[in-house]
């Protein structure tokens, strides 16, 4: 279940971050040509692959586990808040949705105002860059925590990442039907709870059930979550 678990975390924190990714570099492809489009997010994607492959390795062969787990359980605990707030704020109806169609369209009325290719080069590689980071702390921090956790997290990065680039090249379009908050509902319950849970171990606490106990965290980060929705949408929305 543990390994499942980090794979899964890892491919749908990886699949958001590369929805928005891949909506950049289309607006780049429509406006300023494939060829600087892909060659951006090719160099990008070569830049974080060299980051997890230098980084996960090295912290795992390098920092004790004990403080290793300490550390990263509570830099997943505050991460993955972030996560989750805005996903409730967004669930409550006090902060707009996600919409890749509308950040499709500013990024294509940006870049149609200037058409030298050097523009669009440095847009698709900061896009991917930026996105992508997110996905190299994530693998990174999920796999250097737990025995063999490197791997299950860059395959379940991996197999989102081309998954949503395979649908992108047949789409050729934003993902605007994508349950973005949902998915980042979901992955900031799992960051937190992994993080609760590691940020224990790090702390030499013996937890009674050992690894069921990461799924009684995640069962009461899911209940306290979905009851502050339910309350907050009970009061008087807050304009922005």
């Amino acid at each position: 279940m543990h390994p499942l678990l980090l794979a899964g975390t890892a491919f749908v924190a990886s699949a958001v971050e590369a929805v928005e990714a891949v909506t950049i570099v289309l607006a780049v492809g429509y406006t300023q040509g494939w060829t600087p489009a892909l060659r951006g997010a090719a160099w990008a994607c070569a830049a974080l692959t060299a980051i997890i492959l230098v980084t996960g390795p090295a912290l795992v062969h390098f920092v004790p586990l004990g403080a290793l787990q300490l550390v990263i359980g509570l830099f997943l605990i505050l991460f993955g808040f972030t996560w989750l707030r805005k996903a409730i704020w967004r669930a409550c109806g006090r902060k707009a949705l996600h919409d890749e169609t509308a950040i499709f369209a500013h990024q294509v009325e940006t870049l149609t105002e200037d058409r030298e290719q050097r523009l669009g080069f440095v847009t698709s590689f900061n896009g991917v860059l930026v996105e992508g980071l997110e996905i190299a702390v994530i693998v990174i921090t999920l796999g250097a925590a737990a025995s063999a956790g490197f791997v299950w997290a860059s395959i379940g990065a991996a197999v989102a990442t081309l998954g949503v680039i395979a649908v992108a090249i047949v789409l050729r379009r934003p993902f605007s039907r994508v349950p973005e908050n949902l998915m980042k509902f979901v992955v900031g319950i799992m960051l937190v709870s992994f993080g609760t849970y590691w940020t224990g171990e790090g702390l030499q606490i013996v937890w009674p059930l050992g690894d069921v106990t990461l799924l009684i965290i995640i069962a009461i980060n899911i209940f306290w979550s979905v009851v502050l929705v339910a309350w907050l949408r009970r009061l008087r929305p807050v304009t922005a």
